[in-house]
């Protein structure tokens, strides 16, 4: 069909009303059917109903009614039809409501080149008829009538069609109102994409990232209820960012979209599929399990790798699943833990060109990988909703079941590296410590299980961070006064709110709480003194001093290990315990300079 040009002419609304107005009062001769004698028309009143009609309906059916309604009282027509063109059916879907209200609809189809509107689709040519038979609709009495064609922006939409005795004398003012419905439904039309947009993703033609969260809590809800399992998988299209870089973005484009497609193709009804990310796509799988969510993932997953695309090659992907309720019974948390598995996925690579499926509950969450994954899914997407990576570390760590000493100094290692990797310059500064303070605990010939303790609390003295702002923190400059009492609070948070919780570790709370107390009363948080401060946190405390002298700072460069040690001299008895100085020293050269 041709395009063809807008029809609303740039005359003015005055222009045309004048000349309205001038037909209606010389009676115009060219009248050819009257039913009954013409009246004139009041039109302001009329352009002012009808501009109050434009500005309230949101919907073309309500504006083809109201539109019939406004004609039936003040111009007393007989119909009033609306055609809209699908362009998919390739027909024109008509409509017609009569002066009592009866409704009617027809279809004609646009290959019906004989057809009055198909005409005047085709000619976008106004045309007047003596009957209305090219309406297809039975039971219509024949009345004149006239087809006035709709076009919007270059493209012809649809027509009106209206029956009336003295349409000659009224054909531009229903042209006028037909054109006001070409762009009314242009409009409607711009809006109703606007709103699929906002459902829909273009590229992949799945749901959009906040339309797929909006389906996934409405499925949750439905799992609640009825106590049925929902099923979230990742997919993660690898090396994108290499392949938009070597091939351009439209390259780029097609492997997405060759990947959703392939999901696509594998769903049930009941399934959904959105775009997650740039290059993640994520599913929904209502009333499954994790381990038949896997074994839908894997043949997806195997589907995909058949893919190749012209200059990369084969499409490789990282797939993590979590489950609810097993992994979360909350929408963030699962899919958290799914963006990790998908992580801890990519980080083991592809066998035989097919990556391994990982669920959340495939994993130890204190695995070196698994715990710098779920770091990087925080930091990447989720840190302005609200979920802290340091207090999922602490309530994993208070929740863990721990089966003997070696499964504790395992977890506990994860936790404080997570905790020291707060601040750049103190990276490793809690094992160090820890280094430390069991070499000074064995030098002093401590039973066996007190240099445990001592290596635990040496591990967790600084724990209490994990409630200190990262600006303070990481603060260069030296802290004001406001500044160092927040930082001052650390040691109670580390023993209160890390430790108290759980009753196995309430013998490292002495060593957590008063490593910063001082020989001469003076530190923090009790102002304990001498040997008021438990022999572990005073331990502990020279080991923290003597880790902290010799490592970078943003200020310094740190210091050697004689420069370290004779600082030690300096503050013993005053700060720290003058014979565990003493004896530190004499360690301190074995100990490496490594930290």
């Amino acid at each position: 069909m041709a395009k063809v040009s807008n029809p609303i002419k740039n005359t003015g609304l005055v222009a045309k009303i004048n000349a309205l107005n001038s037909k209606v009062a010389n009676k115009t001769t060219n009248a050819t059917y009257t039913e009954k004698p013409s009246t004139a028309i009041n039109y302001p009143e009329f352009i002012k109903l009808l501009s109050d009609i434009l500005s309230t309906k949101n919907n073309t059916h309500d504006l083809f009614f109201a539109c019939h309604k406004l004609f039936r009282s003040k111009l007393n027509n007989v119909y009033t039809s609306l055609g809209i063109i699908n362009k998919k059916s390739n027909c024109i879907n008509i409509k017609l409501s009569d002066k009592i209200g009866s409704v009617f609809s027809s279809r004609v189809f646009l290959n019906e080149e004989s057809n009055e509107i198909v005409k005047a689709i085709n000619e976008n040519k106004i045309s007047v008829h003596e009957n209305n038979d090219f309406l297809k609709i039975p039971y219509l009495a024949s009345t004149p009538s006239v087809i006035i064609p709709i076009a919007s922006f270059g493209e012809m939409i649809g027509v009106m069609i209206i029956g009336d005795y003295q349409i000659d004398s009224r054909i531009e003012l229903y042209s006028l109102v037909a054109n006001y419905f070409g762009l009314f439904i242009n409009n409607f039309d711009l809006k109703d994409r606007a709103s699929q947009n906002a459902y829909m993703d273009n590229l992949t033609g799945l749901f959009s990232h906040r339309h797929f969260q909006e389906i996934l809590a409405k499925e949750l809800q439905d799992a609640q209820t009825k106590n049925t399992p929902v099923s979230v998988v990742l997919f993660d299209v690898n090396n994108i960012s290499k392949i938009n870089k070597e091939f351009g973005h439209a390259k780029g484009d097609e492997v997405i979209k060759t990947v959703s497609d392939k999901i696509a193709s594998n769903l049930k009804q009941q399934d959904s599929a959105g775009r997650y990310g740039g290059d993640e796509i994520a599913v929904i799988l209502p009333n499954m399990s994790t381990e038949e969510a896997k074994y839908l993932a894997e043949y997806i997953t195997y589907s995909i790798s058949c893919c190749s695309i012209d200059s990369v090659g084969p499409v490789r992907v990282s797939v993590g699943l979590a489950s609810y309720p097993e992994a979360s019974v909350d929408q963030e948390k699962l899919l958290i833990l799914a963006e990790q598995a998908m992580y801890i996925s990519k980080s083991k690579g592809c066998k035989n060109g097919i990556s391994t499926i990982v669920s959340s509950q495939d994993y130890d969450f204190w695995d070196d990988t698994a715990l710098n994954s779920f770091a990087s899914v925080l930091t990447k997407r989720h840190a302005s909703l609200g979920v802290n990576f340091e207090e999922e570390l602490v309530n994993k760590f208070q929740n863990e079941e721990i089966n003997s000493h070696n499964h504790l100094l395992e977890v506990v290692t994860s936790l404080a590296g997570a905790i020291d990797a707060k601040d750049t310059y103190t990276k490793g500064h809690s094992t160090s410590v820890s280094r430390y303070a069991v070499a000074l605990a064995r030098a002093l010939n401590l039973p066996e299980k007190e240099v445990s303790r001592i290596e635990l609390g040496g591990l967790l003295h600084d724990v209490g961070k994990i409630g200190i702002p990262e600006n303070i923190l990481k603060k260069t400059a030296g802290l004001n006064e406001e500044e160092w009492k927040i930082m001052k609070q650390h040691p109670t948070i580390g023993a209160e709110k890390v430790l108290q919780p759980n009753p196995m570790l309430h013998d490292l709370i002495p060593i957590v709480k008063y490593h910063h107390e001082q020989w001469n009363g003076k530190g923090y948080p009790e102002g304990l003194q001498g040997e008021e401060i438990p022999l572990a946190a005073r331990i502990v405390a020279v080991a923290d001093t003597y880790h902290a002298l010799i490592s970078d700072r943003p200020y310094r460069k740190g210091m050697s290990v004689e420069k370290a040690c004779e600082i030690l001299k300096m503050g013993a008895g005053i700060q720290w315990d003058a014979d565990l100085v003493r004896q530190f020293i004499q360690i301190a050269p074995s100990l490496g300079t490594m930290i």
